[in-house]
């Protein structure tokens, strides 16, 4: 079966909970590790939950297989802190994943056609990834006019991008109800399972076994795509130093992720101002868990000015100025990296992405093979994640430094779960138009396929492709209609950095869309940069993709 089902239903549907039960049963017999899971419990002593859990024989107490209760949830939501809803259901669901498989999912009581609880249902099944089975009750009348206010509902869990996998009608006469619905209906997709109760719900189940085990969800959202990165960081953890420890926005980053134990710091900067901003602003994590090194007196200074100039002494650096240098935090930060007491460096929250990259290429370098350092901006719209390279490095990249940056753009789209499907933009589809700059995406194009053919076998590059024909199926098909890019690209490469810029910029401001990065690619080890107008958020994001990047590397 999927890795979890979502059942869920609409208004005081008294079957619901009967129907979640009935899965779950069907589950267990199949296999012994199904589990129970409801994000949002009535209270701590749910009587339903309770039922279930003893019924099904599953260990623990009833604690473990709720995250919230309805009262903590409203509290919540009163604040506009749905993220923190969000978090505490997936960290529940990720503890629970981890043990069991699959999980069978009891979505929120009473929930209308429309409305906060219904934005939330949805929020909460398209966050985890669970393919919905959505019930709903006939009128008396039993007419099949059902599904006209169920198309209401699925409308309403589709704009959240929750994935309707099927309709379960419970109705007095289920022979009247269609099984098919008019492409154009908001219920086109989903399967229609007219039932008399919601124990026949099973029936349906067995008889679409195959489309169930098989079932992956279409839909990647930010905060699902954000909490996988952070899990992944877990599974073996990367000591990261962070040289900028006078911004606040660093230290709350950085007493977040010690909470959610994902990495080990560093901090460089004074630690008895460090400690004091600390306790003042009630970080508790950061004064017990974090490294702090003042960079200007640390006893590694000796060692690391050293080996500064061991490396740069080829290019005229005396040994006195290797000393000053190595006062300078970046530089500090970037020799912890390059001697290995430290595994990646996040840096940029008041200073410019020269003064990060400068000492990364002057002593961490690229890697063999790679001519150039460059980056990419994971860009997280509402249902998916595309990659946008270059936008932060190089001005001008040439064919062959385009088709470079294709190739390990698509290696980091891998690493981080995204199937890449590589674009290389212009303003022309094919050969639709003419003129240098087309030339030259179809001259990296060829390059990047030659090179994938050797070092990623069987990747999809296409080019040129305009940014429509690349993304809409509906444009590449008659743009592209032979292209295996074309429609589906999620690896997106720009013809110049002006472009990529301009580019995620204008969809980060115009969808919404989280951008995470620059994440900077083909260095020996990773540093990374921020914005001067970073986001806590942001940071804890790209601390989390710097920990990945070195696991990758090891």
């Amino acid at each position: 079966m999927s890795k979890s089902f979502f059942i869920t239903a609409l208004g005081q549907v008294s079957s619901k909970h009967n129907a979640a039960v009935a899965v779950l049963n069907l589950a267990r017999k199949k296999s012994p590790q199904a589990a129970y899971f409801k994000p949002i419990a009535k209270s701590p002593d749910d009587e339903e939950l309770q039922t279930t859990l003893s019924g099904a024989a599953l260990p623990g107490t009833p604690a473990d297989y709720y995250a919230l209760t309805f009262e903590e949830t409203i509290k919540l939501l009163n604040h506009g802190k749905v993220g923190s809803v969000l978090d505490a259901v997936l960290q529940k669901y990720n503890q629970l994943a981890a043990k069991f498989s699959p999980l069978i999912i009891e979505g929120l009581d009473m929930v209308p056609t429309a409305g906060a609880l219904a934005k939330l249902d949805a929020t909460i099944a398209a966050n985890l990834g669970s393919p919905v089975i959505l019930l709903t009750e006939e009128d008396e009348c039993g007419c099949g006019c059902g599904l006209a206010v169920a198309a209401l509902a699925v409308s309403a869990y589709k704009s959240r991008f929750a994935e309707i996998f099927a309709l379960a009608i419970i109705s007095k006469n289920p022979s009247k109800i269609p099984l098919e619905t008019n492409p154009t209906s908001p219920l086109a997709g989903a399967k229609i399972w007219p039932v008399a109760s919601a124990g026949d719900i099973v029936s349906h189940l067995e008889k679409n076994c195959e489309s169930i085990c098989q079932y992956t969800p279409k839909a990647l959202t930010p905060k699902r795509f954000e909490f996988m990165l952070i899990e992944k960081a877990k599974t073996k953890k990367q000591h990261i130093v962070l040289p900028e420890g006078t911004d606040e926005r660093i230290l709350r980053a950085a007493d977040d992720i010690l909470e959610k134990d994902f990495a080990d710091l560093t901090i460089l900067g004074d630690p008895d101002a460090i400690s004091k901003q600390a306790k003042d602003i009630g970080l508790k994590n950061l004064l017990t868990k974090a490294q702090l090194i003042n960079n200007k007196n640390s006893s590694l200074l000796p060692e690391l000015t050293h080996e500064f100039f061991e490396l740069r002494k080829t290019k005229g650096i005396t040994e006195e100025k290797a000393a000053a240098q190595m006062l300078n935090r970046n530089f500090f930060g970037t020799m912890m990296v390059k001697l290995k007491k430290a595994d990646g460096m996040v840096s940029g929250a008041d200073g410019t992405t020269a003064d990060t990259i400068r000492p990364a290429l002057m002593i961490i370098k690229t890697k063999p093979g790679c001519s150039i350092a460059s980056s990419v901006f994971l860009m997280c719209l509402a249902d998916r994640v595309w990659v946008f390279g270059d936008c932060a490095i190089n001005t001008n990249p040439n064919p062959q430094q385009l088709a470079e940056i294709a190739i390990i753009s698509a290696q980091t789209a891998q690493a981080f779960g995204v199937t890449p499907k590589v674009a290389m933009l212009s303003y022309s589809s094919g050969t639709s138009g003419t003129g240098p700059d087309v030339d030259a995406i179809t001259e990296a194009t060829k390059l990047a396929q030659e090179s994938a053919a050797k070092v990623f076998p069987g990747l999809p590059i296409d080019g040129p492709l305009q940014f429509d024909a690349a993304v809409d199926p509906r444009t590449g098909k008659s743009k592209m209609p032979a292209s295996s890019v074309a429609g589906q690209a999620t690896v997106m490469i720009f013809p110049s950095l002006s472009a990529g810029n301009i580019g995620y910029k204008a969809v980060q401001r115009t969808a919404n869309a989280v951008a995470i990065g620059p994440v900077i690619q083909g260095l020996n080890a990773p540093v990374n940069d921020l914005s001067r107008g970073t986001l806590v958020t942001d940071i804890i994001n790209t601390v989390a993709i710097t920990a990945l990047q070195a696991l990758a590397d090891k």
